[in-house]
């Protein structure tokens, strides 16, 4: 009877390892062939991956009389229109795109509200009178937009108007900032978010983005850091930092160059 017992409980944790195994291969879609990708695991990759990050940015300015410290990002370890106008495809997909920017498919969190703010109206204000809050920080996402899994992701889940992003460069998409934080004068705005940005790295000089694009989208902005990749980032870098700070909002987060990996090459 004992060795019964013990034969039956050794079967079970068995069998419950391999459901585990099985359960966490079902969630890293990025570690299928892209053939094999749903909509499903697309999505997975645009919100919940080694590329993604979400964090609660510092509010800077008079709402608050002070500094706070951002909350760490979720899900992994916390902590239209591209240059060159390259578009791409890849194979078991059946589909390139000629660039462009987001429609907003993909379920982003905090994506701003075209009816709340349309006019973009510096003061906080909506069109019919009402004032949007101003003091609590917005759930912002920071995804890694050149890399291939993104890229892919992107034309499995017929994204057509995602940013196009040329192969001289590495893109970080920011979404989820509010419409009525960013200036009317957008191109005034992007020559100032160029200077408040930085990829760090430990033991590294720190580089900063040759280019910066608003695009606004129906369900909010998405903008969109590049920096050229004349400076190149390698396995053994291991920790990148990007550090930005968008009209009141101050946010850092950091990449892990061992888990961004993809058909065993580091994708950035």
């Amino acid at each position: 009877m004992t060795k019964t017992r013990l034969m039956l409980g050794i079967l079970a944790a068995g069998a419950v390892s391999l459901l585990a195994e099985d359960k966490a291969a079902e969630r890293e879609a990025w570690k299928k062939p892209v053939p094999e990708w749903t909509v499903d695991d697309a999505h997975q990759i645009m919100t919940d991956s080694p590329w993604v990050k979400t964090t609660t940015p510092a509010m800077e300015g008079p709402a608050n009389g002070g500094q706070r410290r951002g909350t760490g990002g979720g899900g992994r370890r916390s902590g239209g229109i591209g240059i060159g106008g390259v578009g791409i495809g890849i194979p078991g997909i059946g589909m390139g795109r000629p660039g462009g920017g987001y429609p907003g498919g993909g379920g982003y969190p905090g994506g701003g509200n075209t009816r709340g703010n349309p006019g973009n109206y510096p003061d906080g204000s909506d069109d019919r009178g009402g004032r949007t809050e101003s003091a609590t920080p917005p759930m912002l996402t920071l995804r890694w937009e050149s890399a291939l899994p993104v890229r892919a992701a992107e034309l499995r889940g017929r994204d057509v108007d995602a940013p196009t992003v040329d192969e001289n460069h590495y893109a970080i998409a920011v979404l989820g900032v509010p419409r009525n934080m960013l200036k009317a004068d957008t191109r005034a705005m992007e020559s100032d978010l160029k200077k408040q940005a930085v990829l760090k790295r430990d033991g590294k000089k720190d580089f900063k983005p040759s280019s910066v694009q608003i695009l606004q989208r129906d369900d909010g902005p998405v903008i969109v850091f590049f920096f050229s990749k004349s400076t190149e980032i390698s396995a053994s870098d291991r920790r990148i930092e990007f550090d930005a700070q968008i009209g009141r909002l101050k946010f850092g987060e950091a990449f892990y160059t061992e888990d961004m990996v993809y058909d065993g090459k580091l994708a950035l």
